[in-house]
């Protein structure tokens, strides 16, 4: 690498903010270079005269926010952002007799395709002006608002103080959430094994990300507690029902969760995507603290994959501000999207797609139950995924690759992992697959490669 070493006199109070923008200004101008490594921590606070406190401080935050990456025994280097497209689910490379369990997404059967095919048909014989001459979010909203809030008291939320934003699915709806929240330089807390888009779009926001220590119910509110009085913590990130390991958290977490965050003063953004697909065991924390609750959830997960349409509900004091981050980034829902979710909610159509996805689910949950038992495996609440967990990083590496050679692909569970290090070792698996004997053939064979994997670290020890 180039031999590259900040201004000593160029430094400001406070003495890491300056050094972490030195470093921000090297890479954006180019004299820094993805993969270049940056000096030790004691080298760079006996060139620049700080602390090595300082120092580690500034390279902390930098890694945070997503500039530089940590290597154990290495080094710290800069970030290489080539690397920010790797996914969890590999299908659009998957082909010939590949079975899909890393892509999360509902059962699709004839029952889906019929009901699209009907709703097209009486779009086209009644077609509404504003499907076709909307230009704002505000002509077309409310007509559509006793579906919506039909469709929120389902998941426990009522409209009661709060706004709500009809929006095309829960990733434009985390966006809008953060933007609403946060800003440049924030920290942004959430579950150790998270969402895996998250990172990238803090990144991209410019805001600091960290992961909370986790048990069988998701975030410790130790964890939370800890982060708070140690740093200025912005907004909590939950996914409460729907995370990657596939966590259930009970009603009394969640109120302990939210007493931390009411006690330090933190907006909480819960994201419940799969809806009603959860069978309700706990009120929404949105429904325990509507006053800094930002909740969305989507039809996607629930109902069909090509049904792009999701809610937004905001504390009406930051309404205001919600909408204009959603105009600038999404401007409006899609109209069809959103006539097609209203005519499916008001005409029974949603609640039967949905009894007919919580009975597909629930039977192919039962399989995984019976195939992977005794493995350690945890079915989530909806039965939609399990997480399957591996000793150690070089367990999952190898059940990852194994599987993907016996043609079944599986999400690794490091690219879940919110921080440098993986911190808990195992692979998400997608249980819904159309054709339940497809399914219960790939959870056979991950069985396999798990005994077989586990025989050959015996072997070596």
């Amino acid at each position: 690498m180039k031999s590259w070493l900040p201004d000593k006199s160029a430094l400001k109070r406070p003495r890491y903010r300056s050094l972490m923008e030195a470093i921000e200004d090297a890479i954006e101008d180019g004299r820094l270079h993805p993969g270049d490594r940056l000096p030790t921590h004691r080298e760079l606070a006996f060139h620049l005269g700080l602390s090595v406190q300082t120092v580690s401080r500034a390279y902390t935050r930098l890694v945070e926010a997503g500039h530089i990456v940590g290597e154990v025994g290495r080094g710290s280097f800069v970030r290489n952002f080539a690397d920010d497209g790797a996914l969890p689910f590999p299908a659009q490379r998957a082909g010939g007799e590949t079975l899909d369990l890393a892509l999360l997404k509902p059962v699709v059967g004839d029952l889906h395709r019929e009901a699209m095919r009907r709703a097209l048909r009486e779009i086209a014989s009644d077609l509404p002006d504003d499907i076709l001459s909307s230009f704002r979010a505000a002509t077309i909203a409310g007509r559509h608002v006793e579906a919506v809030d039909s469709w929120l008291s389902n998941c426990g939320i009522s409209r009661q103080g709060r706004s709500v934003i009809a929006i095309n699915g829960a990733t434009p709806a985390m966006t809008v959430a953060l933007m609403s929240v946060a800003h440049g330089g924030d920290l942004i807390v959430t579950e150790a094994m998270g969402h895996h888009t998250l990172p990238a779009l803090c990144r991209s926001l410019g805001l600091r990300l960290h992961g909370l220590a986790m048990d069988s119910e998701g975030i410790m509110p130790d964890a939370l507690e800890a982060v708070c009085r140690a740093d200025s913590v912005k907004a909590l990130y939950i996914v409460p029902d729907s995370g990657p390991v596939s966590c259930a958290m009970g009603e009394e977490r969640r109120r302990e969760i939210v007493a931390v965050a009411r006690r330090h003063d933190i907006s909480i953004i819960e994201n419940d995507a799969w809806g009603p697909l959860n069978a309700r065991a706990a009120p929404p924390l949105a429904a325990i603290a509507p006053e800094r609750c930002f909740y969305f959830t989507s039809l996607t997960k629930c109902l069909v994959p090509g049904l792009r349409v999701g809610f937004l509900a905001v504390p009406e004091t930051a309404a205001a501000t919600a909408r204009e981050r959603h105009m600038v980034t999404n401007w409006m829902v899609t109209p069809l999207m959103h006539e097609i979710a209203t005519r499916w909610i008001e005409d029974g159509t949603a609640t039967a797609l949905l009894d007919w996805q919580r009975a597909a689910l629930h039977e192919r949950g039962e399989i995984a139950r019976d195939v992977l038992g005794g493995l350690g495996v945890r079915i989530s609440r909806a039965e939609l995924q399990a997480w399957l967990p591996a000793a150690d990083i070089g367990s999952e590496a190898r059940l990852v690759e194994r599987a993907r050679e016996a043609g079944v692909l599986v999400s690794p569970g490091s690219t879940f992992s919110i921080g440098p290090m993986a911190s808990m070792p195992g692979v998400r698996i997608s249980l819904g697959l159309p054709d339940i004997g497809d399914l219960g053939h790939a959870l056979r064979i991950l069985r396999g490669l798990v005994a077989a994997t586990g025989a050959e670290q015996l072997a070596l020890r």
